[in-house]
């Protein structure tokens, strides 16, 4: 039986190039960066040139990168010593109601130390109100952190717009960008952002490496404390490997890749949809069909259908997909993001399923899949 992976926005394949980047390092650059003898001095050089090509995909300059373990780490080192750096200026932050955990968990964590923090809520199409930050945003507010797309409907965030705001303002601004690195162009400058965070294994890279990028303003104390690595900003001694193989996934992602996905994936989706629709099967989409939207990411409602029972068939029959985020596989937690966004006594929140799209996936795998989920779905509502 052919296994056919829907599920990149949890984790993506490594690229074949970034596999020979990585190989090759393992190989001959084992030295440590902080070394100062030669075979420290070769791993280095490594460094600085990922650092290089991380900097200008989101038009940085290479010493605002911090290399971290992923955007969990990035996420809680942008979050945490933001809050702790700044708390003499004031202590309220503002999010949205749909940020991914390793944002949600950390600001609870400040809750308990006395932040407050204001959730702001999004529409059915996971999107957030313009109106609600402005009504949201006061003197005391310190830090907005404000993911770029949605990991579980794919709905974009207008980081700009926001951006705009908080240019005379004296709050930091901190973009999660995970999902949308690699899919999305990506300014720092133009969208007015302080901090923002980002994961390899998204877009073909390894696990267990990312970045931070940190603005020319933003002072925070690190969150590791030990060597003086990554200019005595990110204890921990460099995975090179790791990094390599992130440079070369950042260097197969040029504009007109990203432009090309997002055009594909998009079509996937109305390939599901007239599948869908041509059987008269009944079901309605989370969130919006837009191109604007990060078209990787499409999440489906079928009612009368548990999210487990379509999950587990669809696997049986070869077919990876998720209920939702993958940081929270094996909890019985509803989607936090469809609560959001329909209620949480709404049906779709136990009966909706996400696909997500990547690089490998083609035309018949999604042919394969919409034939699948029709059978399964007809079978379901039977019993």
């Amino acid at each position: 039986m052919k296994h056919i992976y829907l599920d990149n926005a949890a984790t993506t394949p490594m690229a074949p190039a970034v596999i020979d980047a990585m190989t090759a390092q393992m190989q001959a650059d084992f030295g440590n960066a902080s070394s100062t003898h030669w075979f420290g001095r070769q791993a280095h050089t490594v460094l600085d040139l990922a650092r290089t090509t991380l900097a200008a995909s989101i038009n940085a300059k290479p010493e605002q990168i911090v290399i971290t373990s992923g955007a969990t780490e990035a996420n809680n080192t942008a979050i945490m010593q933001t809050a702790h750096a700044r708390a003499s200026l004031g202590k309220h932050i503002i999010t949205t109601a749909i940020e991914h955990l390793s944002v949600l968990k950390p600001l609870a964590a400040l809750e308990q130390e006395g932040f407050r923090v204001t959730y702001l809520p999004v529409n059915d199409a996971g999107e957030i109100s313009l109106a609600d930050f402005d009504a949201a945003l006061d003197d005391d507010t310190i830090l907005v952190t404000m993911m770029m797309g949605n990991n579980e409907v794919g709905s974009v965030m207008p980081i700009q717009a926001v951006g705009e705001r908080l240019r005379k303002h004296q709050a930091w601004f901190h973009t999660d960008a995970t999902q949308a690195y690699g899919l999305l162009a990506i300014d720092v400058a133009a969208l007015g952002v302080d901090l923002l965070s980002v994961s390899a294994h998204k877009l073909n890279g390894p696990k267990g490496v990312g970045f931070l990028y940190r603005g020319d303003a933003v002072t925070i104390a690190p969150l590791l404390r030990g060597g003086e690595q990554e200019t005595k900003r990110r204890a921990g001694t460099e995975n090179i490997p790791a990094i390599a193989g992130f440079a070369a996934a950042v260097d197969l992602v040029t504009p007109a890749e990203k432009a090309a996905r997002q055009a594909k994936y998009f079509g996937f989706k109305q390939q599901i949809i007239d599948a869908l629709t041509a059987a008269n099967v009944e079901f309605a989409v989370n969130g919006t069909v837009k191109p604007g939207n990060l078209n990787h990411v499409f999440n489906l409602w079928l009612p009368g259908c548990s999210t487990y029972a379509v999950q587990t068939n669809l696997d049986l029959a070869g077919f990876a997909v998720s209920g939702g985020s993958a940081c929270t596989a094996g909890s019985l937690e509803p989607s936090h993001v469809l609560t959001a966004m329909y209620g949480a006594d709404s049906p779709r929140v136990s009966e909706s399923i996400r696909v997500s799209f990547g690089a490998t996936t083609t035309s018949a795998d999604i042919a394969a899949f919409a034939s699948a989920l029709i059978k399964i779905v007809t079978k379901l509502r039977k019993h």
